[in-house]
């Protein structure tokens, strides 16, 4: 008896559920690369004329007492 492959979705049309959802998406990253931006802006004014730049990215340390 001759086996069969599993059908293959069609993935040249998309779901309208899938395209709101990549509009929502792509609309939310542009909103937060301003916001973001913003506040690059901001810390840079806040800080002119300094030696440091502003950091894009934060960092954490764990507390010593959480380590095992």
């Amino acid at each position: 008896m001759p086996t069969q492959k599993p059908a293959t979705p069609n993935r040249s049309r998309t779901s309208p559920a899938a395209e709101a959802f990549r509009k929502e998406r792509a609309a939310r990253k542009s909103t937060d690369d301003k916001r973001r931006d913003e506040e690059l802006d901001e810390g840079l004014e806040d800080t002119f004329p300094a030696s440091d730049p502003v950091s894009v990215t934060s960092t954490t340390t764990m507390d010593k007492h959480a380590r095992k």
